[in-house]
């Protein structure tokens, strides 16, 4: 499989040939499996206090004969706070009354996480990567209208400045996502007002030290190291997103995904 590498300008420099993984097949249930994983990673454990619900004087008495029970009294035999007098008062401790134990409470020793294999996830990644250079499907979506995946020169590495890498995504064809990018998506529910920006393009390069910077300040666009690589910023919600890719990054790809 072949690709156009295209100038920071957006012309047409040379034909690269592209490393096998761009020809494998997409497995949207593999991918859909990983996702759910790494998003699982970010659960964070609940719990409750042991204590919760029984720091009280209350005290369960029995239910025949003797002082303090209920029997006979017009009222339930539960547990109950001790007063003075040999008053009987609230009940407490037990899941049904005010201030009492929680019927089903969080266990922190639950597991929340969704395992997966290494092999597994290395083949949803791939799986990821070959998805991002299906053109029919994601033109459908983003109407870029150029062959996927998009290959341009290192020299996107050093952009520094936002409005720069602008205009380079203009010249690839993106100038409609970024418009996209820049319109959030009003969350419904009642008195909600959270906007949520859009997931539109990815940048992946070799070295993202100084691109990185701008292109964080653009809503929508993220950019990667290829060491960084992960389903989620790959393909968000497990549908594969518009990607650009340096020329080193490309090189450096095989190399990445045996150390996976």
């Amino acid at each position: 499989m072949q690709a156009d590498v295209y100038s920071i300008e957006g012309n047409k420099k040379e034909t690269l040939e592209l490393p096998q993984v761009f020809s494998m097949e997409y497995r949207e249930d593999l991918v859909k499996r990983a996702l759910l994983s790494e998003q699982s990673e970010r659960f964070q454990p609940q719990g409750h206090s042991p204590l919760a619900g029984l720091q009280t004087t209350a005290l369960y008495v029995g239910t025949y004969g003797g002082y303090r029970r209920g029997r006979h009294m017009g009222i339930a035999i539960r547990p109950r706070q001790k007063l003075g007098g040999g008053a009987m008062g609230d009940v407490r401790r037990i899941p049904s009354a005010v201030k009492g134990k929680r019927a089903h409470p969080h266990m922190t020793i639950k597991i929340i996480k969704e395992r997966i294999n290494k092999k597994e996830y290395s083949k949803a990644l791939e799986s990821a990567i070959a998805g991002c250079a299906i053109s029919t499907e994601i033109n459908a979506r983003h109407q870029i209208g150029r062959q996927l995946p998009i290959i341009i020169e290192d020299a996107i590495e050093k952009v520094a400045k936002t409005k720069d890498l602008i205009k380079v995504l203009n010249s690839l064809g993106f100038s409609k996502d970024i418009e996209v990018s820049h319109k959030p998506k009003l969350l419904t529910g009642r008195g909600s007002r959270k906007r949520k920006f859009r997931k539109t393009l990815l940048i992946i390069v070799n070295d993202s030290k100084s691109v990185g910077k701008a292109g964080r300040n653009i809503a929508g666009v993220d950019v990667i190291g290829v060491k960084e690589l992960n389903i989620e910023a790959l393909a968000p919600g497990a549908l594969p997103r518009p990607t650009v890719w340096s020329k080193s990054a490309v090189a450096a790809l095989p190399a990445v995904l045996k150390e996976m």
